[in-house]
């Protein structure tokens, strides 16, 4: 019997908690391997292990894998959450994809400077309610369904609802014009693979605190600014 995938990064959310999603909703055990320290993210650079690298890595079927499109897309596919066929697998990656952008941009989040942390919150929020929210409830009304895509759970509305969580946490009513995502929300949030994740005590990371991401920024050289050194391609894409 193969032993329960093991996940290799800090601790903390970043590009792995995705993948923590999509195993959590799955149903999937999983065990965890931190590095606290730049030495220790060295130590496994060294071992051989990352194709790159670079962290997420995930060993799981007697693979290490890396880049975390790559990992989701493996698990996705291997727990039947990416989708009947290619049509679907291709909405599926378009959602998240979409998704992705926004996230990512949480993400810097706490790498603004003091003085753009005001506009860099503004830009995600308006994003989140102009851009990116109003594609997920047109499609919700569309489609008819409980879920993004066919007729029954998927990868992307894992997604979606961690999307959704994270920017709440930003501004706590931000679905207040998006009735359709709200019931989504809901309904989503009691399947019972997914409710058991968002209980305490389980291994969903909570947002980066201030100590936190001092660690963080000491393990990948990081510094503050990087919200805004990142705007120009961001603003490029849209």
């Amino acid at each position: 019997m193969a032993g329960k995938p093991k996940l290799h990064y800090f601790n903390g959310r970043g590009r792995m908690e995705t993948i923590r999603w999509l195993l959590a909703a799955a149903g999937v055990e999983f065990e965890e391997e931190f590095f606290e320290t730049r030495e220790e993210f060295e130590k496994l650079i060294k071992g051989g292990t990352l194709m790159y690298e670079q962290v997420p890595m995930v060993e799981i079927d007697g693979m290490n894998l890396v880049q975390t499109g790559a990992i989701l897309r493996y698990i996705a596919a291997k727990y039947d959450l990416y989708g009947r066929n290619l049509k679907e697998q291709a909405w599926i990656n378009m959602y998240v994809e979409g998704l992705k952008d926004l996230s990512d941009m949480i993400m810097l989040f706490p790498l603004s400077l003091p003085e753009e942390k005001e506009m860099n919150l503004d830009f995600i929020l308006e994003r989140a309610t102009k851009r990116f929210f109003p594609v997920y409830e047109k499609a919700l009304r569309e489609h008819g369904q409980d879920f993004l895509v066919g007729n029954r759970l998927s990868w992307a509305d894992i997604r979606l609802l961690e999307v959704i969580l994270m920017v709440e946490e930003c501004k706590p009513n931000v679905l207040s014009g998006f009735p359709l995502l709200q019931e989504f929300k809901a309904r989503t949030s009691h399947i019972p693979t997914i409710n058991k994740f968002l209980q305490p005590g389980s291994q969903r990371k909570p947002p980066l605190d201030e100590k936190s991401l001092e660690t963080v920024k000491k393990i990948f050289i990081l510094d503050h600014g990087m919200f805004l050194k990142n705007m120009a391609t961001i603003v490029a894409e849209y």
